[in-house]
């Protein structure tokens, strides 16, 4: 049929997005509603979003919440962050909504306002009293502020609300080890294996942690499961840990050669070279010690 035309391709792709008519689909609003998401988020085509949000508002005498938050979001993608504001502030007041909420922040903290996007997201909280990612939000930026204090009193508000959100689980997890209280940062990591998350990242806090609280027998075993589950991003940085583990306890050959294994996975390991160097240094080696720094 000559009038979905448009909507059919043979070069493979769902949408033949030139030939979309979009006077036609933003007037059909539930089909111009999922076109607008298929091209942002499948085709990643931010300007013919951004004309058939345009065109969507205006069929919609502007009242609509929906377009105007999407034209925000396009704005935003685009890096016209006050447009994006205008937008987003614009969808708000027809229609409070928390994803747009959520959206105003991120284009206030692009702009490095903080502050303003820490009020916006207090606004939204009143009206959402019960709602985690705004109180997620809140924290985020406090840690951002270096203010971990309060910071940690919006995460345990959200885990009253949501006791399995993972991100405030994981951030009183590093809160509490950074605090030198391994104990209760393995408390939080424990939570989210429980919960199923199995990441290298996580295997190696936790080694960190039991190593901390002095449980010696776990770390290790920790430490084991992050590398078999690791690739070469992360690896590095698992051995690195565990030379550290071997200086902490006075095993200067198996910290020598787990900084080795590290730099043989990276060459461009800083801290690793650096700790060699100081090894080297305590072997009377000087010039390699020199090279390696």
């Amino acid at each position: 049929r000559l009038g979905t035309a448009s909507l059919a391709s043979t070069n493979g792709k769902l949408v033949d997005v030139e030939r979309l008519n979009i006077k036609k689909y933003a007037g059909k609003t539930a089909l111009g509603m999922i076109l607008t998401d298929y091209l942002l988020y499948v085709e990643h085509n931010i300007r013919k979003a951004l004309e058939l949000c345009s065109e969507g508002t205006k069929q919609s005498n502007f009242k609509s919440w929906w377009w105007k938050a999407r034209l925000g979001k396009c704005y935003f993608k685009l890096g016209l962050y006050r447009d994006a504001e205008k937008q987003l502030k614009s969808s708000i007041k027809t229609q409070p909504v928390i994803s747009t909420y959520l959206e105003l922040c991120n284009v206030y903290l692009r702009l490095d306002l903080p502050n303003t996007a820490l009020d916006i997201l207090n606004e939204a909280s009143e009206k959402f009293t019960l709602e985690p990612r705004i109180l997620i939000g809140i924290g985020r930026i406090h840690d951002m502020l270096n203010d971990p204090t309060q910071a940690v009193t919006l995460y345990k508000r959200v885990l009253v609300i949501d006791a399995s959100n993972i991100e405030a689980t994981a951030c009183l997890g590093a809160h509490y080890f950074y605090s030198d209280q391994p104990e209760l940062s393995i408390r939080y990591y424990r939570r989210l294996i429980q919960m199923g998350v199995t990441t290298p990242e996580l295997w190696n806090n936790l080694g960190l942690c039991c190593f901390y609280a002095s449980q010696y027998d776990m770390a290790l075993s920790c430490f084991e499961r992050a590398l078999s589950m690791s690739n070469d991003d992360i690896m590095a940085d698992i051995w690195y840990n565990i030379g550290h583990i071997g200086i902490s306890l006075g095993d200067l050959g198996l910290a020598y050669q787990a900084f080795k294994v590290a730099i043989s996975i990276d060459p461009n390991h800083g801290e690793a070279l650096n700790n060699i160097a100081v090894l080297e240094m305590r072997r009377q080696k000087l010039e390699v010690a020199r090279a390696c720094l």
